[in-house]
């Protein structure tokens, strides 16, 4: 069986990484500390964004995926109505109009 760590443990992780890389990042939502979901919203500047959620692929690892593509305003739209659904959610929203987001690091994905 396989140790999992907490949601605000990895968020601070990943928080850290993405502050070595210069990349900004907030957390617009504060979820639970011990299993709350993740929702990371990429705001490239431009008025467009990605919202990434954690799921699982064909071999049953977590990895990151887009859950969402298009206007921002279509995107914050989207995140209240998941946040009305599961109020332990946690929000961060990463800003760099390169697109970089860092989740695609394999590391990332415990």
């Amino acid at each position: 069986m396989t140790a999992r760590i907490t949601t605000e443990f990895w968020i601070s992780a990943y928080r850290k990484r993405l502050e070595l890389s210069e990349v900004p990042v907030f957390v617009t939502k504060k979820g639970d500390d011990t299993a709350g979901a993740i929702l990371v919203k990429l705001n490239t500047l431009d008025g467009n964004a990605k919202l990434f959620h954690r799921t699982f692929n064909e071999n049953f690892n977590r990895e990151w995926a887009i859950f969402l593509s298009g206007k921002e305003t279509e995107i914050d739209n989207n995140i209240v109505e998941q946040i009305k659904f599961d109020s332990d959610l946690w929000v961060l929203e990463v800003e760099d109009k390169n697109g970089r987001h860092l989740l695609d690091d394999k590391s990332l994905n415990v």
